[in-house]
Protein backbone atom coordinates (compact mmCIF):
# COMPACT_ATOMS: atom_id res chain seq x y z
CA UNK A 1 0.00 0.00 0.00
CA UNK A 2 1.29 3.48 -0.84
CA UNK A 3 2.31 5.55 2.18
CA UNK A 4 0.12 8.53 2.94
CA UNK A 5 1.94 11.89 2.78
CA UNK A 6 2.85 13.58 6.01
CA UNK A 7 0.42 16.47 6.59
CA UNK A 8 1.94 19.87 6.02
CA UNK A 9 2.39 22.09 9.04
CA UNK A 10 3.58 25.65 9.64
CA UNK A 11 7.31 25.83 10.26
CA UNK A 12 8.43 28.43 12.82
CA UNK A 13 11.75 30.20 12.65
CA UNK A 14 12.90 27.90 15.44
CA UNK A 15 11.68 24.32 15.94
CA UNK A 16 9.00 23.94 18.57
CA UNK A 17 10.51 21.87 21.41
CA UNK A 18 9.01 18.41 21.59
CA UNK A 19 8.09 16.79 24.87
CA UNK A 20 10.76 14.21 25.74
CA UNK A 21 9.63 10.63 25.45
CA UNK A 22 11.41 7.61 26.85
CA UNK A 23 13.54 5.70 24.34
CA UNK A 24 11.87 2.66 22.85
CA UNK A 25 13.39 -0.77 23.32
CA UNK A 26 15.80 -1.99 20.65
CA UNK A 27 13.11 -4.27 19.22
CA UNK A 28 11.25 -1.16 18.02
CA UNK A 29 14.18 0.13 16.00
CA UNK A 30 14.06 -0.28 12.24
CA UNK A 31 17.58 -0.92 11.00
CA UNK A 32 18.20 -0.43 7.30
CA UNK A 33 21.19 -0.02 5.04
CA UNK A 34 22.33 1.66 1.86
CA UNK A 35 23.66 -1.69 0.81
CA UNK A 36 25.49 -0.76 -2.38
CA UNK A 37 28.35 -0.07 0.04
CA UNK A 38 28.33 -3.80 0.85
CA UNK A 39 28.00 -5.14 -2.72
CA UNK A 40 27.25 -3.82 -6.17
CA UNK A 41 24.80 -6.58 -7.09
CA UNK A 42 21.45 -7.09 -5.37
CA UNK A 43 22.11 -10.67 -4.20
CA UNK A 44 25.24 -9.44 -2.43
CA UNK A 45 23.35 -6.52 -0.90
CA UNK A 46 20.62 -8.81 0.38
CA UNK A 47 23.22 -11.24 1.73
CA UNK A 48 24.76 -8.46 3.84
CA UNK A 49 21.34 -7.58 5.24
CA UNK A 50 20.65 -11.24 5.96
CA UNK A 51 23.95 -11.58 7.84
CA UNK A 52 22.92 -8.64 10.01
CA UNK A 53 19.41 -10.01 10.41
CA UNK A 54 17.89 -6.77 9.07
CA UNK A 55 14.83 -6.61 6.85
CA UNK A 56 14.91 -3.03 5.51
CA UNK A 57 16.92 -1.43 2.73
CA UNK A 58 17.53 2.03 1.31
CA UNK A 59 17.98 1.58 -2.42
CA UNK A 60 20.51 3.75 -4.24
CA UNK A 61 22.26 1.72 -6.96
CA UNK A 62 22.14 -1.81 -8.34
CA UNK A 63 25.21 -2.94 -10.29
CA UNK A 64 26.49 0.65 -10.07
CA UNK A 65 23.32 2.00 -11.73
CA UNK A 66 20.93 4.37 -9.96
CA UNK A 67 17.50 2.93 -9.26
CA UNK A 68 15.88 5.42 -11.65
CA UNK A 69 18.07 4.18 -14.52
CA UNK A 70 17.00 0.54 -14.26
CA UNK A 71 14.65 -0.62 -16.98
CA UNK A 72 11.13 -1.57 -15.98
CA UNK A 73 12.06 -5.23 -16.39
CA UNK A 74 15.17 -4.85 -14.24
CA UNK A 75 13.28 -2.96 -11.58
CA UNK A 76 10.57 -5.63 -11.58
CA UNK A 77 13.26 -8.21 -10.82
CA UNK A 78 14.53 -6.05 -7.96
CA UNK A 79 11.04 -5.68 -6.51
CA UNK A 80 10.47 -9.43 -6.70
CA UNK A 81 13.80 -10.21 -5.06
CA UNK A 82 13.01 -7.84 -2.19
CA UNK A 83 9.57 -9.37 -1.73
CA UNK A 84 10.93 -12.92 -1.86
CA UNK A 85 13.54 -12.01 0.77
CA UNK A 86 11.05 -10.29 3.07
CA UNK A 87 12.92 -6.99 2.74
CA UNK A 88 11.14 -3.64 2.46
CA UNK A 89 12.53 -0.45 0.98
CA UNK A 90 12.27 2.44 3.46
CA UNK A 91 13.69 5.10 1.12
CA UNK A 92 14.96 5.59 -2.43
CA UNK A 93 18.16 7.67 -2.58
CA UNK A 94 17.91 9.94 -5.62
CA UNK A 95 20.44 12.18 -7.35
CA UNK A 96 18.01 15.12 -7.27
CA UNK A 97 19.79 18.27 -6.15
CA UNK A 98 22.97 16.32 -5.40
CA UNK A 99 26.64 16.66 -6.26
CA UNK A 100 26.12 15.88 -9.95
CA UNK A 101 23.08 18.18 -10.26
CA UNK A 102 24.12 21.77 -9.48
CA UNK A 103 21.57 24.56 -9.62
CA UNK A 104 22.44 25.27 -13.27
CA UNK A 105 21.75 21.68 -14.39
CA UNK A 106 18.56 21.11 -16.41
CA UNK A 107 15.58 20.84 -14.08
CA UNK A 108 14.04 18.41 -16.57
CA UNK A 109 16.54 15.78 -15.39
CA UNK A 110 15.19 16.00 -11.84
CA UNK A 111 11.58 15.97 -12.98
CA UNK A 112 12.19 12.86 -15.06
CA UNK A 113 13.99 11.07 -12.22
CA UNK A 114 11.26 11.99 -9.76
CA UNK A 115 8.56 10.70 -12.10
CA UNK A 116 10.31 7.33 -12.36
CA UNK A 117 11.00 7.08 -8.63
CA UNK A 118 7.43 7.96 -7.66
CA UNK A 119 6.18 5.00 -9.69
CA UNK A 120 8.80 2.80 -8.05
CA UNK A 121 7.87 4.00 -4.58
CA UNK A 122 4.30 3.02 -5.38
CA UNK A 123 5.37 -0.45 -6.49
CA UNK A 124 7.49 -1.01 -3.38
CA UNK A 125 5.33 0.79 -0.81
CA UNK A 126 8.25 3.13 -0.10
CA UNK A 127 7.33 6.38 1.70
CA UNK A 128 10.44 8.53 1.14
CA UNK A 129 12.73 9.82 -1.61
CA UNK A 130 16.02 11.44 -0.56
CA UNK A 131 16.96 14.73 -2.21
CA UNK A 132 19.52 17.50 -1.68
CA UNK A 133 19.34 21.21 -2.44
CA UNK A 134 21.58 21.92 -5.42
CA UNK A 135 25.22 23.00 -5.11
CA UNK A 136 25.83 26.45 -6.50
CA UNK A 137 27.43 26.95 -9.89
CA UNK A 138 28.33 30.60 -10.18
CA UNK A 139 24.99 32.19 -9.29
CA UNK A 140 24.65 35.07 -6.85
CA UNK A 141 23.49 34.11 -3.38
CA UNK A 142 19.92 35.41 -3.75
CA UNK A 143 19.44 33.95 -7.21
CA UNK A 144 20.76 30.57 -6.00
CA UNK A 145 18.41 30.60 -3.01
CA UNK A 146 15.36 31.56 -5.07
CA UNK A 147 15.99 28.96 -7.74
CA UNK A 148 16.52 26.22 -5.12
CA UNK A 149 13.26 27.06 -3.38
CA UNK A 150 11.32 27.15 -6.66
CA UNK A 151 12.65 23.78 -7.73
CA UNK A 152 12.21 22.05 -4.37
CA UNK A 153 8.68 23.41 -3.90
CA UNK A 154 7.71 22.08 -7.34
CA UNK A 155 9.19 18.66 -6.62
CA UNK A 156 7.49 18.46 -3.23
CA UNK A 157 4.08 19.23 -4.74
CA UNK A 158 4.52 16.49 -7.34
CA UNK A 159 5.60 13.99 -4.69
CA UNK A 160 2.73 14.90 -2.36
CA UNK A 161 0.23 14.31 -5.17
CA UNK A 162 1.65 10.78 -5.49
CA UNK A 163 1.57 10.11 -1.74
CA UNK A 164 5.37 10.25 -1.30
CA UNK A 165 7.41 12.49 1.01
CA UNK A 166 10.65 14.09 -0.16
CA UNK A 167 13.32 14.17 2.55
CA UNK A 168 16.15 16.68 2.35
CA UNK A 169 19.59 15.56 3.55
CA UNK A 170 22.08 17.79 5.34
CA UNK A 171 24.61 17.35 2.56
CA UNK A 172 25.12 19.02 -0.82
CA UNK A 173 23.36 22.24 -1.68
CA UNK A 174 21.97 25.51 -0.42
CA UNK A 175 20.35 24.14 2.75
CA UNK A 176 22.88 21.37 3.30
CA UNK A 177 24.68 22.44 6.46
CA UNK A 178 22.73 25.24 8.12
CA UNK A 179 19.65 25.15 10.33
CA UNK A 180 18.43 28.59 9.22
CA UNK A 181 18.38 27.55 5.57
CA UNK A 182 16.89 24.12 6.29
CA UNK A 183 14.04 25.70 8.26
CA UNK A 184 13.51 28.34 5.56
CA UNK A 185 13.30 25.61 2.94
CA UNK A 186 10.71 23.80 5.06
CA UNK A 187 8.70 26.99 5.38
CA UNK A 188 8.73 27.54 1.61
CA UNK A 189 7.96 23.90 0.79
CA UNK A 190 5.80 22.76 3.72
CA UNK A 191 5.41 19.15 2.55
CA UNK A 192 9.17 18.64 2.70
CA UNK A 193 10.71 16.79 5.63
CA UNK A 194 14.31 16.29 6.74
CA UNK A 195 16.79 13.46 6.55
CA UNK A 196 19.54 13.82 9.15
CA UNK A 197 22.94 12.25 8.46
CA UNK A 198 24.93 11.92 11.68
CA UNK A 199 28.34 11.97 10.01
CA UNK A 200 28.15 14.66 7.34
CA UNK A 201 29.13 17.53 9.60
CA UNK A 202 32.63 16.30 10.45
CA UNK A 203 34.15 16.20 6.93
CA UNK A 204 32.13 19.23 5.80
CA UNK A 205 33.24 21.36 8.75
CA UNK A 206 30.06 22.04 10.72
CA UNK A 207 28.59 20.82 14.02
CA UNK A 208 25.91 18.33 13.02
CA UNK A 209 24.74 17.85 16.60
CA UNK A 210 24.12 21.60 16.94
CA UNK A 211 22.21 21.46 13.65
CA UNK A 212 20.13 18.55 14.93
CA UNK A 213 19.21 20.46 18.10
CA UNK A 214 17.30 22.91 15.90
CA UNK A 215 15.83 20.60 13.27
CA UNK A 216 15.07 17.41 15.24
CA UNK A 217 11.25 17.79 15.25
CA UNK A 218 11.28 17.74 11.43
CA UNK A 219 13.51 14.67 10.97
CA UNK A 220 11.70 11.61 9.59
CA UNK A 221 14.66 9.57 8.29
CA UNK A 222 18.25 9.10 9.50
CA UNK A 223 21.55 8.06 7.93
CA UNK A 224 24.14 6.71 10.34
CA UNK A 225 27.85 7.25 9.78
CA UNK A 226 30.81 8.61 11.74
CA UNK A 227 34.08 10.33 10.87
CA UNK A 228 37.36 11.71 12.12
CA UNK A 229 38.49 14.62 9.97
CA UNK A 230 37.94 13.53 6.38
CA UNK A 231 38.20 9.81 7.25
CA UNK A 232 35.07 7.75 7.90
CA UNK A 233 35.08 5.23 10.74
CA UNK A 234 32.58 2.74 12.21
CA UNK A 235 29.69 4.49 13.97
CA UNK A 236 30.58 5.43 17.53
CA UNK A 237 34.33 5.58 16.89
CA UNK A 238 34.56 9.10 15.50
CA UNK A 239 33.80 12.73 16.30
CA UNK A 240 30.19 12.89 15.09
CA UNK A 241 28.61 12.26 18.51
CA UNK A 242 26.43 9.54 17.02
CA UNK A 243 25.21 8.24 20.38
CA UNK A 244 24.25 11.78 21.43
CA UNK A 245 22.39 12.25 18.14
CA UNK A 246 20.47 9.02 18.74
CA UNK A 247 19.52 10.15 22.24
CA UNK A 248 18.40 13.57 21.02
CA UNK A 249 16.30 12.11 18.21
CA UNK A 250 14.64 9.68 20.62
CA UNK A 251 13.94 12.54 23.02
CA UNK A 252 12.00 14.19 20.18
CA UNK A 253 10.02 11.01 19.58
CA UNK A 254 11.87 9.75 16.50
CA UNK A 255 10.61 6.30 15.44
CA UNK A 256 11.85 6.15 11.85
CA UNK A 257 14.53 3.95 10.32
CA UNK A 258 18.24 4.09 11.16
CA UNK A 259 19.81 3.65 7.73
CA UNK A 260 23.48 2.68 7.69
CA UNK A 261 25.65 4.54 5.15
CA UNK A 262 29.08 3.95 6.69
CA UNK A 263 31.48 5.08 3.92
CA UNK A 264 34.16 3.01 5.68
CA UNK A 265 35.10 1.25 2.44
CA UNK A 266 33.18 3.08 -0.29
CA UNK A 267 32.43 6.74 -0.81
CA UNK A 268 30.25 6.88 -3.94
CA UNK A 269 31.83 8.99 -6.63
CA UNK A 270 34.97 9.50 -4.56
CA UNK A 271 36.90 6.32 -3.71
CA UNK A 272 36.79 2.72 -2.59
CA UNK A 273 34.84 -0.39 -3.47
CA UNK A 274 31.95 -2.23 -1.83
CA UNK A 275 33.05 -4.33 1.16
CA UNK A 276 30.49 -6.60 2.78
CA UNK A 277 32.65 -7.39 5.82
CA UNK A 278 33.23 -3.71 6.56
CA UNK A 279 29.54 -2.95 6.06
CA UNK A 280 28.46 -5.73 8.42
CA UNK A 281 31.00 -4.62 11.05
CA UNK A 282 29.61 -1.07 10.84
CA UNK A 283 26.12 -2.53 11.19
CA UNK A 284 27.10 -4.30 14.39
CA UNK A 285 28.43 -0.99 15.68
CA UNK A 286 25.08 0.65 14.96
CA UNK A 287 23.26 -2.11 16.83
CA UNK A 288 25.48 -1.46 19.83
CA UNK A 289 24.81 2.28 19.75
CA UNK A 290 21.05 1.78 19.56
CA UNK A 291 21.12 -0.57 22.55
Amino acid sequence: MRAEPVPAEPVPAEPVPAEPVPPGPPAEDVLAGITDEAAADLPGQLAALAELGWSAIELRTIDHRPVAELSDREFGEVAKALSDSGVRAVCLASRIGGFTRPITAPFEDDLAELDTLLARCDALGTPFIRIMSYPNDGLGERRWRDRVITRVATLVELAEAAGVVLVHENCAGWAGGGADRALELLAEAPGLRLLFDTGNGVPHGYDAYALLERIAPHVVHVHVKDAVGDRFVPPGQGAARVADCVALLRAHGYRGAWSLEPHVSLRPGVSGAPDAAAFVAAGRAVEGLLR
